[in-house]
């Protein structure tokens, strides 16, 4: 949990609705010539189901492959803590697009260098 220091993605992620808001960085290396997600944190704001959904995408990313944490759904995250109220069910949505964009935020910086 935290900022990470010089990430190699960053998915900034909300919801206005209800204010939750989740920052997810990642930091990316090459094993055996796949990428995989070395490190992975949180920052978020909002109420207790988000900060459980940050905490569990970054348990089911860590050590996987960028193809493999590109396929974790919102009903993963949700599965994963054994269940979520279904008026929580949009902060698990928030981690998993968290995620996403922090992956799509490295594949863009990578492309451009």
């Amino acid at each position: 949990m935290g900022k990470m220091e010089d990430p190699d993605g960053v998915g900034e992620v909300g919801n206005p609705v209800c204010g939750d808001m989740m920052v997810i960085y990642i930091k990316v290396k090459e094993k055996d010539g796949v990428e995989v997600i070395d490190d992975i944190s949180f920052q978020t704001f909002g109420c207790a189901a988000a900060i459980a959904t940050s905490s569990m995408i970054t348990e089911l990313a860590k050590g996987k492959t960028l193809e493999d944490t590109l396929k974790i759904t919102r009903q993963d995250v949700a599965n994963a803590l054994e269940g979520l109220p279904p008026i929580k069910m949009h902060c698990s949505n928030l981690a998993a697009d968290g995620l996403h964009e922090a992956i799509k935020n490295y594949r863009k910086k990578k492309q451009n260098k």
